[in-house]
């Protein structure tokens, strides 16, 4: 479990292809605080290390994953965002996130107001259930409120700490990300289908 709060970011230095997987190397500072087996969200996505060298680590991408998220699209020397796990006992300062990315969405419109930024995001058709008026959204591991929905669209909007401190700052029209929903929103859709 996660809630959505970019805690680092690390770089992306190797990816090689092996078979129908992605191993991927990063480095990033934090590599002593790693361990094996550690599931960390990378832009949202749940992701196992699998080796630590030094200041790089591994982790190995599934076909699944690769094709229902962005990480066919990432490249050397990507900024991708961390969060490791939520801890009993801490605060849930965003939302509660699974880190199992539902969609991929697509930037279409970038607006600076003063020091914020508005985005805005088209979903496939058959998620527009899941967003809601000022509800709550993990857009490539970021816990963002979502506002202004029209059809297939939404809107977030960023403080610059939130700018400063992830890779949103390298969005740009036309940018993919991964989104993944709130499992609420989720739970009521699937209910309300079989029910």
């Amino acid at each position: 479990m996660f809630t959505g709060i970019v805690e680092n970011q690390s770089v992306i230095e190797q990816i090689h292809q092996n078979q129908n997987n992605l191993e991927i190397w990063f480095s990033s500072d934090w590599t002593h605080e790693f361990k094996i087996d550690q599931s960390i969200a990378h832009n949202g996505i749940c992701l196992t290390i699998d080796q630590i060298s030094g200041l790089q680590y591994r982790i190995t991408a599934i076909e699944e994953t690769i094709k229902k998220t962005t990480i066919a699209n990432w490249k050397v020397h990507d900024n991708i965002n961390l969060e490791r796990c939520l801890k009993l006992g801490d605060r849930l300062d965003g939302h509660i996130v699974q880190g199992h990315v539902d969609a991929v969405a697509h930037c279409i419109s970038v607006v600076h107001e003063g020091n914020t930024v508005e985005f805005t995001f088209q979903i496939p058709n058959e998620f527009l259930g899941y967003i809601i008026e000022k509800g709550s959204a993990a857009i490539d591991g970021i816990s963002l409120t979502t506002h202004t929905l029209v059809e297939d669209t939404f809107k977030v909007s960023l403080i610059p700490y939130t700018l400063e401190h992830t890779n949103a700052n390298d969005w740009i029209v036309g940018s993919k990300v991964n989104i993944e929903f709130d499992f609420l929103a989720k739970y009521l859709q699937r209910n309300l289908k079989i029910g």
